[in-house]
């Protein structure tokens, strides 16, 4: 009976110290999941222009425009974010090709990387694309063309894990695959303006969770 009271005063300590362990390291796993805002609504801290085109803020809206010269321009993120979920809001205000990159990289204008696409109507918007390299990846069907509002708010989500990639505009799931090539990657966040000229994308609230 002794040997049945010391085996369950042993099993209640060992309970005891897991759940003391658990506490202490919750807050830290917490933290590390936290969902962090890219843009701070003021100002250009911790993005870098890459190009000639035109990013400023705006009434608290970061806003990328065609510049004189109408050639591909970049935002870099000035950290590269592997494994992550992330969400924004953008709105076309003129013709809408732009982009979102992920796990990339830019060298002047020329970018390596993978580009979830912003486009006017029927132009592929959530759809995956690799610059410089495989063209495009997952194109949009006819069906879920109609997700995209021109002219108003619209939100993209973008997760990738290893090398999963899933897509969602405005709730609506785009894409959703599986690469060897892209889970080896890593690199930047970067918006994109295309060339061409005549270019106007607003975006706004920036928010990334590392994974």
């Amino acid at each position: 009976m002794l040997k049945v009271k010391q085996l369950l005063a042993l099993c209640a300590a060992v309970l005891f110290i897991n759940s003391a362990f658990l506490v202490i390291e919750s807050p830290v796993s917490d933290q590390k999941a936290k969902p962090v805002k890219l843009f701070n609504g003021k100002d250009l801290t911790g993005w870098k222009i890459n190009g000639t085109e035109k990013w400023y803020v705006d009434k608290g809206e970061l806003i990328c425009e065609s510049g004189p010269d109408k050639q591909y321009g970049y935002l870099t993120t000035d950290k590269f974010y592997k494994n992550f979920d992330l969400s924004l809001k953008f709105k076309q205000e003129a013709n809408g090709n732009s982009g979102v990159f992920f796990r990339s990289t830019v060298d002047g204008t020329k970018v390596s990387g993978w580009q979830v696409e912003v486009a006017p109507p029927n132009h592929d918007t959530g759809g995956v694309y690799e610059s410089y390299g495989r063209g495009w990846l997952v194109q949009i069907e006819d069906a879920k063309e109609g997700f995209l509002k021109m002219g108003e708010w619209n939100t993209l989500r973008i997760r990738v894990v290893d090398d999963k990639v899933q897509t969602w505009l405005n709730g609506n799931p785009m894409v959703d695959f599986t690469d060897a090539k892209i889970g080896a990657a890593d690199g930047s966040i970067a918006l994109q303006i295309h060339d061409g000229g005549g270019i106007k994308v607003r975006w706004k609230d920036i928010v990334v969770q590392q994974l």
